[in-house]
């Protein structure tokens, strides 16, 4: 979970990955995510983390907003 102070790397039940059980590890916000290895998979700290592929572009986004904000593209919605 990336939020606008940190990054949260939580624990899960292997059946039911949609729940949060706790968090196993927090890094602070300015921790770069990328780059995206194959897998795919990110390295943060000394531990690796697979992914699933539909995120990888969520994992660039995450990182560009903190590291290069003037490559996102306009909020399409800046009202909401």
């Amino acid at each position: 979970m990336v939020t606008d102070m940190a990054i949260s790397v939580l624990v899960t039940r292997t059946l039911r990955s949609d729940r949060p059980v706790s968090v196993l590890v927090e890094f602070p916000r300015d921790t770069r995510l990328g780059p995206i290895l194959p897998g795919p998979a990110i390295e943060l700290g000394s531990m690796a983390f697979e992914f699933d592929e539909e995120y990888a572009a969520v994992v660039s986004a995450a990182d560009a907003e903190i590291f290069a904000p003037e490559t996102l593209p306009a909020d399409p919605l800046p009202d909401l």
